[in-house]
């Protein structure tokens, strides 16, 4: 019951900071930037202010499905973000290509984030098998592995979860740091857009930092668990 206890939390506090993140892009969109610039062509304007001329910008659907993919090395806006001339569409774009200077240059916590993807999905397989076999077959598992076991496999597992989480946050509030200095410094924005700006981002940071204090809160959950079975 505790670890249901604490998803429903996290899930409600998820829910709460994702509903304001929705309501201050809602309101910032409204505003039309003096300088009627598009979120694409903000994008553009910053990649090659820092010289990256092998990343793409494109659209995508969806709502807040903005994201930067180092793989194929494209800058993926959504439609309101990718057309939008507002201070909404250019907080949004230049984060994203905030993430896309990271990589250019580096940065050594996003290198760090991007290895350890294929160690979380691995993870998150494992779970998936472990919770699955606890609900469907929790005696046949005991006779496999012991709970003991079982319940460290949970705890690495989710270690991993809050390391990718807790390096996550550094790397977020950089490139929001890297796009709004840059949307300053180049005159993007007006004072006024600029605080319109930094308040988007700000709520869309503190999305990933519930995400980060959720998962250290459920590695602690599992390590008491843990430690309380040694005990017995």
């Amino acid at each position: 019951m505790g670890i249901i206890f604490i998803g429903l939390f996290f899930m409600i506090i998820g829910m709460i900071v994702s509903s304001k993140l929705k309501s201050k892009f809602k309101k910032y969109s409204e505003v039309h930037l003096a300088k009627d610039l598009s979120g694409e062509q903000v994008a553009k304007l910053m990649l090659a202010d820092h010289g990256i001329n092998d990343v793409k910008v494109t659209c995508v659907e969806g709502q807040l499905t903005d994201h930067y993919n180092p793989a194929t090395k494209t800058v993926n806006l959504s439609e309101a973000v990718f057309t939008g001339r507002n201070a909404s569409a250019t907080a949004v774009a230049s984060h994203e290509c905030g993430h896309a200077v990271q990589h250019a240059t580096a940065y050594s916590m996003l290198s760090l984030r991007s290895a350890l993807v294929p160690v979380q999905n691995i993870s998150s397989t494992i779970l998936n098998v472990i919770f699955m076999a606890m609900i469907f077959g929790g005696a046949l598992l005991q006779n496999i592995i012991p709970w003991s076991t079982a319940i460290l496999v949970i705890v690495l597992c989710y270690a991993v979860f809050a390391l990718f989480a807790l390096i996550t946050l550094p790397v977020e509030f950089d490139a929001s740091n890297r796009a709004l200095a840059w949307v300053k410094s180049r005159s993007i924005v007006t004072p006024q857009e600029y605080d319109m700006a930094k308040d988007a981002l700000k709520w869309a940071a503190m999305t990933y930092v519930v995400v980060a204090i959720g998962a250290v809160v459920t590695l602690m959950y599992y390590l008491m668990i843990l430690f309380a079975g040694r005990r017995d």
